[in-house]
């Protein structure tokens, strides 16, 4: 099987598509599969030679009708030779192409790209279920066709959790089509903790760009309230300013260490060096930073939002707290007087992310998928479903 594999980041950009793409590219390259990756990128004079895999990069920055037209045609002149496109970013331009090549197409998705840009654009303020159930004006509208259109053309989407499949459904996607596929990670027994400047005997760390949705303010004003926890905070976004001024204002600055922005190695060294993890978002459809706290033996706190009770057990695996409650300071509060709850947690976290999210089962079921609607190049015998409309 010959896999073009389509994304917006790669490494050396960070985040949920920059890990999961080489992950599963290597993987099928070690199953005996040809992948090439097609990405944009700040640089083009990245050296690729350790992939095990055809990496082309395309410009970022460049004008952006311009760049779309070029990443479609990039698209259109490799893939002619691939059995089947996996497409985990850049859909438009992916669908585009597909008009010309006429592929069986696999679609990752983790989120709703309408909801996201409205809300990072300004036009919207509601949480993610309430823009799935309600009607807005005509520019979130379109927004919301175009995602539903690109997303009913794959012949197979791919969604990491059953929380994002029930709403991938009412886009109006069959569900036969819809294939849930948890994220994986390797394991981390190799990771080395990173000296953090706080002295206090009891650490949590979060990690996550820092936007309204990520609430980090609550998890300062609990840590507030919790002698002796201090908090590493990984990540930047719009609002590390306002977050620091926060810290400032309850007088805990002595406390709370904002790293800012680290790579892969960086933030998984910095979230060994604490005791637990902790994660008060309003929305995530499957986090894949729980996966590496939990990996790393971290007892997890975090809010029962979306694809999250699939992964964290409570009082098994981790803590589990209402979106809405006040519930955040007693719980960490417990956790940094318990060190043998912290204990128990954090061991029954690693050990239950090895057996039912290994990076061997994720690898294997995507592979099953790929190869169930794909077709060797050169043959005529239709795939196992034909993408709508076509």
């Amino acid at each position: 099987m010959r896999v073009l594999t389509i994304t917006g980041i790669f490494p050396p950009d960070i985040g949920g598509p920059a890990t999961y793409v080489p992950q599963v590219a290597q993987g099928l390259v070690e199953r005996g599969h040809e992948v090439t990756v097609v990405t944009l990128s700040d640089r083009l004079d990245h050296d690729d030679r350790a992939y095990p895999f055809q990496v082309v990069r395309l410009p970022r920055k460049a004008f952006k009708p311009r760049r779309m037209l070029k990443t479609s045609w990039t698209l259109v002149r490799l893939g002619r030779g691939y059995d089947v496109l996996f497409v985990n970013g850049l859909a438009l331009e992916a669908v585009m192409a597909n008009f010309v090549l006429r592929k069986p197409f696999v679609l990752k998705v983790v989120g709703d790209f309408a909801w996201e840009r409205a809300t990072n654009w300004g036009w919207i303020s509601d949480g993610f279920e309430t823009f799935q159930q309600k009607r807005y004006d005509l520019r979130v509208e379109l927004l919301k066709a175009l995602r539903t259109w690109w997303t009913r053309r794959a012949h197979r989407v791919i969604v990491p959790s059953r929380y994002l499949a029930r709403w991938v459904a009412r886009w109006g996607v069959p569900e036969e089509r819809i294939v849930v596929v948890h994220n994986a990670i390797e394991p981390l027994e190799a990771v080395k903790p990173l000296p953090v400047p706080l002295s206090t005997p009891v650490k949590a760390v979060t990690v996550g760009r820092l936007i309204p949705l990520k609430r980090v303010d609550g998890i300062l004003a609990a840590v507030a309230q919790v002698p002796g926890l201090g908090l590493i905070v990984v990540g930047d976004g719009p609002e590390r300013p306002r977050l620091e001024q926060l810290a400032e204002s309850l007088g805990i600055t002595d406390r709370v260490y904002f790293a800012g922005r680290r790579n892969r190695e960086e933030t998984l060294g910095l979230m060994a060096s604490c005791d637990l993890f902790v994660l008060n978002s309003s929305h995530e459809t499957f986090s894949h930073v729980i996966l590496e706290a939990m990996a790393l033996g971290l007892p997890v706190v975090t809010t029962a939002v979306g694809g999250t009770p699939e992964v964290v057990k409570d009082r098994e695996t981790g803590i589990l707290i209402p979106v809405n409650g006040s519930s955040l300071c007693a719980v960490l509060r417990q956790l940094a007087e318990d060190e043998r709850l912290r204990r128990r947690l954090g061991i029954a976290a690693c050990a239950d992310v090895r057996q039912r999210f290994s990076a061997h089962r994720m690898l294997e079921h995507t592979a099953r998928v790929l190869q169930g609607v794909c077709r060797p190049a050169g043959r005529e015998d239709a795939c196992t479903s034909s993408a709508e409309g076509e």
